[in-house]
């Protein structure tokens, strides 16, 4: 399911890439990759933006279902995209 969030960030991701990625994975190595892409062209910058988002959301979505992926997604430097912004804390679980 698509929250409001999650547009808004997309439309902000198309008419600029770097904030779409600061909004999702903050300040740190992945905007820093995010804006050397942009500088060098706008499809580099674009794709790297909305995969961070696609992982961002993706992520997300399966820690709310209860599936945990094991792996890390290749590319990405920011633990708050890798874990879909779950964090480092304990997820409770329905029963």
């Amino acid at each position: 399911m698509v929250s409001a969030s999650a547009v808004l960030i997309i439309i902000i991701t198309f008419i600029f890439p770097p904030i779409g990625v600061y909004a999702v994975a903050g300040c740190g190595a992945d905007l820093l990759v995010n804006v050397c892409l942009t500088i060098l062209g706008v499809f580099p910058g674009h794709i790297h933006a909305f995969y961070l988002e696609y992982v961002y959301y993706d992520r997300r979505e399966q820690a709310r279902e209860g599936r945990f992926t094991a792996g890390r997604a290749p590319g990405i430097y920011s633990e708050r995209v890798q874990q879909g912004g779950g964090g480092y804390g304990t997820i409770a679980q329905n029963t």
